[in-house]
């Protein structure tokens, strides 16, 4: 069966997204501890600087060149990094914990629909991304989505471990993280289909501006929660990480 490109997208960022909730049931019902929670999101730190860094960020400058490519690239960190802010002061600020550090509903009030709107905008670039990079050929980057997969699992993983230590249902765990792999979906295809008619420079533009964004929220969220229990070995996890999507690109390439 053939099917239109636009459903291949939304497809593809099902699958990524999917990683999600499979991180997020591992981390509710897998007693992991901390430590490996914590080297697994320095290892998908890694994946993901690799990517945007090979993958992204040269694509982005091929296609619309240098302007383009770093206005994007500081548009998307702003953007994201207010939109942070702004959810952190809700109660968002440790949504990719996995220990006691995200408040309960009852410590503050609405934090819990700030989380889940900020697991939703960690994810959106990425998705976007995936649309975007099936524009030129209708094929998609397999190490794009490789990497984002690979990101997002302990992403689920680490964030649903803090949501049930902060007492909140598994109803609501599995409901939040649902909901974002379906819209990862709509994101990929939106990216897809809203992107194909605009030129080079806007896409170029587009494809810097989420990798700016993926890159400030690795920055604010993943990484210091890596280093809080890995320390002196988050580096070497993450230089792991980073070498592993390397490869996968390279291999993508040959």
């Amino acid at each position: 069966m053939i099917f239109p490109l636009w459903l291949k997208a939304g497809l593809w960022g099902l699958l990524a997204g999917s990683a999600l909730l499979l991180g997020a049931a591992m981390g509710y019902y897998i007693p992991i501890k901390q430590h490996v929670v914590a080297a697994i999101m320095a290892f998908g730190s890694g994946v993901l600087i690799s990517a945007l860094s090979f993958d992204l960020m040269s694509e982005a400058y091929e296609q619309g060149g240098f302007y383009p490519t770093a206005l994007g690239f500081l548009g998307g960190a702003a953007i994201y990094t207010l939109a942070n802010w702004v959810l952190a002061k809700q109660g968002a600020k440790h949504r990719k914990r996995s220990g006691h550090q995200q408040p309960s509903e009852e410590d503050n009030s609405g934090s819990g629909h700030a989380m889940a709107i900020g697991a939703l905008i960690d994810g959106i670039p990425e998705s976007i991304v995936i649309g975007i990079s099936m524009i030129a050929g209708g094929a998609v980057s397999l190490v794009a989505v490789a990497a984002i997969f690979l990101s997002n699992l302990p992403e689920g993983l680490s964030s649903s471990a803090g949501m049930k230590k902060a007492g909140r249902s598994r109803k609501y765990i599995f409901g939040v993280w649902f909901s974002i792999a379906v819209i990862s979906g709509i994101a990929v295809l939106l990216g897809y289909a809203v992107f194909s008619g605009f030129p080079p420079g806007v896409i170029a533009a587009t494809t810097a501006l989420a990798a700016g964004a993926i890159l400030a929220m690795l920055s604010d969220t993943m990484i210091p929660e890596a280093f809080e229990e890995a320390h002196n070995f988050t580096g070497l996890i993450t230089v792991l990480g980073f070498l592993t999507a390397f490869v996968l690109n390279h291999l993508g390439g040959a």
